[in-house]
């Protein structure tokens, strides 16, 4: 872990990393490509350590209220986060100038901050974003190793809809040859609608790979199963998609069981519903002093 100083944290899209680099594991992450350019090690680190001071100066100038985002490239809760609580005091600053919030992790620390999400939800919006691609708990310590287990997520979704917190799953990567089986695919959907998610974001059944993180992903397979990179490489070459065998008739399956379940399936219409700020009048509330 290494601290900086950031220059700049929000994006177009009013989208923050609070960290850069990542100690999840995760044998598939797309952060791990070259083209993101790191300088140093994935692992290692870096936290934006003047982050919550950048954030309020945005919010103090923002005349509009939109809701700031976390986690596209990093997970806001990394273990250092626990220590650090870069997360927890930009959620403090967003709730105090009234913004909305959504984040993307793994990791069931963001129950610490389960008492902030409610607060600002009942004052604009806030939105759990939570990956859960891999069904098999004994599979996800291996694909997943530094991240509590598929099941540990579902009740984690499970806490945020007893607390009526929207949440929207994230179904991917599915692994060909790995994670691509019905069954898979319908103990995921059967967990996502157990807990009342709002939306599913999946776009084919596959994963993408580029350089550096097609590599790691390579390792990882010849560790955990032997002679199935192999395999890969003959049927998808350097492609960048790779998809399943399996993917028509897996992605037919998941649009058709979000449609009878009424859950959002598109990819754009969750991020519609991510970044839309309903109108809410200032109220008094059991949060209030």
């Amino acid at each position: 872990m290494h601290f900086v100083e950031a220059k700049s944290l929000l994006s177009r899209q009013n989208g923050m990393n609070l960290y850069r680099g990542c100690a999840h594991g995760c044998v598939y992450c797309d952060s791990r490509s070259a083209c993101y350019h790191f300088t140093h090690a994935f692992e290692d680190i870096e936290v934006k350590q003047n982050a919550p001071a950048l954030l309020e100066e945005i919010l103090k100038k923002k005349r509009q209220r939109i809701v700031i985002s976390t986690g596209s490239m990093s997970d806001p809760y990394q273990p250092c986060e626990r220590e650090l609580q870069l997360t927890r005091r930009c959620l403090e600053l967003i709730d105090r100038y009234g913004f909305g919030a959504s984040v993307l992790t793994k990791s069931d620390l963001v129950l610490r901050d389960v008492d902030l999400f409610e607060r600002i939800n009942w004052r604009a919006k806030s939105v759990l974003q939570m990956t859960l691609t891999v069904a098999d708990d004994r599979l996800s310590r291996i694909l997943e190793p530094n991240v509590c287990t598929s099941t540990r997520r579902y009740e984690v979704l499970k806490e945020f809809q007893a607390r009526q917190i929207p949440t929207v799953v994230w179904m991917t990567p599915i692994l060909p040859f790995l994670t691509d089986t019905e069954e898979n695919l319908r103990r995921i959907l059967d967990c996502c609608f157990d807990a009342g998610v709002k939306g599913i974001v999946c776009w084919n059944a596959g994963l993408t790979l580029r350089e550096g993180d097609r590599e790691y992903y390579y390792r990882a397979l010849d560790r955990h199963f032997p002679g199935l990179s192999e395999q890969y490489r003959r049927l998808y070459g350097n492609a960048y998609e790779l998809n399943s065998p399996n993917s028509a008739a897996l992605i037919r399956l998941f649009h058709t069981e979000c449609e009878q379940r009424g859950v959002l399936h598109d990819p754009d219409a969750c991020f519609r519903y991510i970044a839309e700020l309903p109108e809410k009048q200032p109220q008094l509330s059991l949060f209030d002093p």
